[in-house]
């Protein structure tokens, strides 16, 4: 699962973020970006003043993930951004 995650949206005020297979590709373009600058945060890394962005996952960059075998990670997430 890849999970986006809005820090500030404009539009729609109330967007809460999305879960998506982790095989998707998903292109921002930003309208304006000089009357609204726009950044992109991934892994503790932040590129401001975007026109672009391209989110995917990188599959050559090694990760280790620890969890709790009694519930699933896509569980996890689900519950900690969409259940109030």
């Amino acid at each position: 699962m890849l999970a986006l995650t809005p820090i500030s949206p404009f539009r729609p005020r109330r967007w809460r973020g999305a879960l998506v297979p982790e095989s998707t590709s998903i292109r921002f373009n930003v309208r304006e970006a000089a009357k609204r600058p726009v950044s992109a945060v991934a892994d503790q890394r932040e590129i401001r003043d975007v026109k672009t962005v391209l989110v995917t996952t990188d599959r050559s960059r090694p990760l280790t993930l620890l969890f709790d075998p009694d519930q699933g990670l896509d569980e996890r997430i689900a519950m900690e951004q969409f259940i109030v």
